[in-house]
């Protein structure tokens, strides 16, 4: 797939692609890290640009790779401000961001940088996991913490979750009460897209959205999840969206998968939500 190649040049871009290559709060199977190296060699031996779901083409867009984020791997805090301070950078330059990590917590600062540049704006997280948790292990950063975090920055009511299927259930409550909740399935996103429709939205995939049997390759594998159909369905519902300002595929530990099928989910996935940017 073009564009999944390290050029680190903004100069008539539209779009950047940013890997994020952290698991260090990683509760069960590390390797997420591996993820954005993974994706690209794999993109580039043989995935094409065009998408027949989308009838669009990734050479019509005007796209950077610009690598991943150097991660001093140190204090989570530390690890946190890095990649806030980059996505700051890349959104000085106008353009919309396409995060590749990396474990779920990358979201929160990116979160916090859009919020800083775009202001009020609703996200859509598709997850097997609630991630509503004060902390996980004594962090506040982790990823089992992640939306908890988002909803702290942005308003919970601005949180729409689809696909959940895991958490404890403090969690549950806490949704059912605070942010907008849609278990075990994908199917309110047609009507949550009519309700978001001119509205500024981020939407942030976490990969084990999907059941195990169509992505084995995740650290946190939840059964009776979404299928890749569905999951495909609904990105292309995305394509009525008339502002997305961003969007992360998060989870992927390739080291999982030998078989590299997982990979080429996230790769596919990817695909598709750039040409809906």
């Amino acid at each position: 797939m073009k564009y999944m190649g390290v050029d680190k040049s903004y100069e008539n871009s539209d779009i950047a692609i940013l890997g994020i290559p952290y698991d260090g709060t990683t509760s069960y199977k590390p390797g997420t890290r591996f993820a954005p190296n993974d994706i690209r060699i794999n993109s580039l031996i043989g995935y094409e640009t065009y998408s027949p779901i989308m009838d669009k083409d990734l050479e019509d867009l005007k796209i950077c790779d610009l690598g991943d984020i150097d991660i001093s791997l140190a204090d989570v805090k530390m690890v946190q401000k890095e990649i806030e301070n980059k996505v700051d950078e890349v959104l000085k330059k106008d353009i919309k961001i396409c995060s590749i990590g990396g474990e779920h917590s990358i979201t929160y600062p990116i979160v916090k940088s859009l919020k800083k540049k775009h202001g009020d704006f609703k996200v859509i997280q598709l997850d097997a996991h609630t991630d509503l948790r004060e902390d996980f292990s004594g962090s506040k950063y982790s990823h089992a913490s992640v939306m908890k975090r988002v909803c702290d920055c942005i308003g919970s009511k601005n949180l729409y979750q689809f696909g959940i299927r895991s958490g404890l259930k403090e969690e549950f409550d806490f949704a059912k009460e605070n942010t907008n909740l849609f278990k075990y399935n994908l199917e309110a996103i047609k009507d949550v897209i009519k309700e978001l429709k001119d509205q500024k939205v981020y939407i942030t995939i976490d990969l084990d959205v999907l059941d195990p049997a169509f992505f084995p390759g995740t650290g946190t594998p939840e059964p009776d999840g979404v299928s890749s159909k569905e999951l495909f369905d609904a990105i292309k519902e995305f394509s009525k969206l008339e502002n997305i300002i961003g969007f992360d595929v998060v989870e992927l530990s390739p080291e999982i998968d030998s078989s590299k099928i997982s990979t080429a989910m996230a790769i596919k996935v990817i695909r598709e939500m750039l040409l809906n940017l």
